[in-house]
């Protein structure tokens, strides 16, 4: 990773230079690493940015010194981590969604516009791209495009990775596949599909996706009949398949999502994790497994509920 380091002394009788300064260097993302020494890597504008707050200090009796170095350290990507600035964006986004109404809609677009802006400011100093941002930033384009849907609901749209609405009635009585000891998105699907979907749903669980019986319903797996599509987990797909996009359940969908594929972690995703982690050692048969986990599942949707509940 080659690096800019700023080693700068603030100017101690002008107030607004040293303001100027804090600003600057905020804004281009500037890590840091101890006093008067500041961190960015060395990629696009960085060098002219920093040149020109020091450049700046200079003017006006302050010191600086840029120089350029090169470091293998893990823990100087770790101190340009964006994902609770993108965690606190998408929960902005999420709300946004959760409110958009008829009688409301031109309110909602207007704030979509500010979290465009937002979203563009945060991706400009984002210098490792990660999950976070790519979720933050479908989750916005979702926001748009259903602001746009009950604003001229007759309008044709083509969107990539659009998911087409299917009728809950025509998938009852199934039988469904998936790979055979199921981790965070295959339990969670599961438990959906059982729980919303097919409440008489027969599952088999496959050592391979190649022995999927060709009547068989199958999920998160290449081929499969629900998979991941575009930024969406499983779990979130048949959500969007079955018109299930109920603030809980995309709250729940934020959880297995981020445990599944990273991104915007919510507070309980690493308790979750532990949890499930602990009856997947424990026990051996995945029907027993599937069924175990949906108490955890289904208590969390509960308690989605119930936080919702009280905020509105």
């Amino acid at each position: 990773m080659n690096c800019l380091l700023l080693i700068l002394s603030l100017p101690t009788e002008n107030a607004s230079a040293r303001m100027r300064c804090w600003r600057a260097l905020k804004s281009c993302g500037a890590a840091l690493l101890r006093d008067g020494v500041y961190l960015l890597p060395d990629q696009a504008d960085n060098a002219a940015t920093l040149g020109g707050i020091a450049a700046d200090l200079r003017s006006h009796a302050g010191t600086a010194y840029l120089l350029s170095t090169h470091s293998d350290a893990a823990e100087f990507k770790v101190l340009f981590d964006r994902s609770a600035e993108f965690g606190e964006l998408f929960n902005q986004i999420t709300a946004a969604r959760a409110e958009l109404r008829e009688d409301n809609v031109l309110d909602v677009m207007k704030l979509a516009r500010k979290l465009r802006k937002s979203l563009e400011q945060l991706q400009a100093i984002d210098f490792f791209p990660a999950e976070a941002q790519r979720q933050t930033a479908a989750a916005l384009q979702a926001l748009e495009l259903d602001a746009q849907r009950v604003l001229s609901p007759d309008e044709p749209r083509a969107t990539p990775d659009e998911i087409i609405r299917l009728n809950i009635a025509d998938y009852r009585g199934r039988s469904w596949a998936t790979r055979h000891r199921p981790w965070v998105d295959r339990l969670a699907s599961a438990w959906l599909i059982r729980r919303f979907i097919d409440p008489e749903a027969h599952f088999i669980w496959l050592k391979s996706p190649a022995d999927c019986p060709k009547k068989a319903l199958g999920f998160d797996f290449d081929g499969a009949t629900f998979s991941h599509v575009g930024l969406r987990v499983t779990f979130e797909t048949l959500l969007a398949s079955f018109g299930l996009e109920t603030p809980a359940l995309l709250r729940l969908g934020l959880l297995v999502h981020s445990l599944d594929a990273g991104g915007v972690q919510p507070p309980e995703a690493v308790g979750v994790e532990r949890v499930l982690a602990g009856m997947r050692e424990a026990i051996s048969d995945d029907d027993q497994l599937m069924q175990v986990a949906a108490g955890v599942f289904e208590g969390l949707l509960t308690a989605f509920k119930h936080e919702q509940d009280k905020t509105s």
